[in-house]
């Protein structure tokens, strides 16, 4: 195995981020001599960013820690395009409003993460649109165009998968990789940038930024990827049955984000310790013995760490202080999420089935007809014994909330208002 003599490259290695790179011995010796300038890039076509995201974040993190300067490419020109990979047919095109709607909200997200200004190793944000929006077709294909083959682009993942399996690739998503190499050689230009790295699904793209950056400024550029964040049985990171994890706490309230993180798979807790978290390697080499035994303790420690770094840590106390008076003491907590119903309504008596709908626990009455039926419902902790059951005042807290549970781990406050 590589012996990296860099602490970020040996930092790394030893949390996991590592899976491809080009010439890391080379990268090993320009990290071990002094600052590196790195970028990874993030397109706007959304208004936050997923549970998915968080390990490329976390590689910044990682990277400027270890005494380098990474960048943060915001997409404000190719997300007019949109990347390719892993689709199967072209994004709905977004507006320039929408794309700069969407930037404003992401660029929020990093100020967790980083840090920002005008020192050696400070963060910077930069939008490629501030160059791509001014290039001139004809002379662009003129002087980078000659450096791309056909041949090889057809071989990148993006477009082999998507012509294998005979969806449309239009003229347009084939240029991405392109514009994507082109901004590597901008940021050479602008900022000393000699380091592009991001997900393995954009291997193809960082190696074409490598070859171009060479190919036209005649020095050396790196590429470096780190693996998809899945799960242990093999499923994408960032999803549930409820929809994205999101980062943007508007989005996805920290307890719910806090929630996901503490009912992964046992199988995925030290890995994410040591991708999406602070903690030193000492200290998880410490709680891993404890997986086996005490797998929710350490779930617990790992779900406030990474809420911690995301939404701060007077949320990520809330939401674990929240979870332990729910889940332990029986009790409500503020940090649940919430919905209001008129008191009047309540005062008439409310069927609980309506209520799991109303609270999206249950997509349908048929389905929460159903949950009661399997005693997987519970008003304020008692499972609900009836499909027929109603809800009334006699049942609120003193809060003036009521409790509504689908299951063990879905839990939301009915408010009366």
């Amino acid at each position: 195995m590589t012996e990296y003599h860099s602490e970020f490259l040996q930092q790394a290695k030893s949390r996991g981020y590592l899976y491809q790179g080009t010439d890391m011995e080379a990268l090993d010796e320009l990290a071990l001599a002094g600052p590196v300038t790195a970028y990874i890039g993030y397109d706007c076509t959304g208004p936050s960013f997923h549970a998915g995201h968080l390990l490329s974040i976390m590689l910044l993190r990682l990277f400027q820690k270890t005494g380098h300067k990474p960048i943060v490419l915001m997409g404000g020109g190719t997300t007019k395009i949109a990347d390719p990979t892993g689709k199967d047919k072209q994004r709905q095109p977004l507006t320039t409003r929408q794309i700069n709607k969407n930037l404003a909200r992401l660029k929020t997200i990093f100020s967790r993460y980083l840090t920002f200004g005008d020192g050696p190793t400070d963060a910077i944000m930069v939008n490629n649109n501030d160059w791509l929006r001014r290039l001139r077709y004809i002379p662009f294909l003129q002087k980078y165009g000659s450096h791309f083959s056909v041949n090889r682009m057809l071989k990148q993942d993006s477009v082999r998968d998507r012509l294998e399996r005979e969806q449309p690739l239009s003229f347009l998503e084939f240029n991405y990789s392109l514009l994507q190499a082109y901004d590597f050689v901008e940021l050479s230009r602008r900022f000393g940038c000699s380091l592009q790295m991001g997900g393995s699904d954009q291997w193809g793209n960082i190696v074409a930024g490598v070859d171009l950056g060479r190919r036209i400024e005649q020095k050396a550029f790196y590429g470096l990827t780190i693996p998809l964040l899945t799960t242990a049985s093999g499923g994408k990171m960032g999803k549930t049955e409820g929809g994205a994890v999101w980062l943007d706490g508007d989005m996805l309230s920290p307890y719910k984000f806090w929630q996901f993180w503490r009912n992964i798979e046992d199988a995925d807790v030290e890995r994410y310790l040591y991708l999406l978290t602070d903690l030193s390697a000492q200290e998880i080499s410490r709680l891993s013995p404890l997986i086996g035994p005490d797998p929710n303790a350490v779930k617990k420690i790992l779900a406030t760490e990474i809420t911690r770094l995301c939404h701060g840590e007077d949320a990520a106390s809330e939401a674990a202080e929240t979870a332990r008076r729910t889940f332990e003491e029986g009790t409500s907590g503020d940090a649940l999420p919430t919905i209001d119903i008129k008191r009047s309504d309540l005062e008439a008596g409310i069927a609980i089935t309506k209520l799991l709908v109303d609270a999206e626990l249950c997509s349908s009455g048929g389905e929460a007809r159903r949950m009661i039926r399997g005693g997987g419902a519970k008003l304020n902790d008692i499972a609900v014994g009836n499909e027929l059951d109603m809800a009334t005042v006699d049942d609120l807290f003193p809060n003036g909330t009521l409790k509504l549970s689908a299951g063990k781990k879905r839990h939301v406050l009915i408010r009366a208002v």
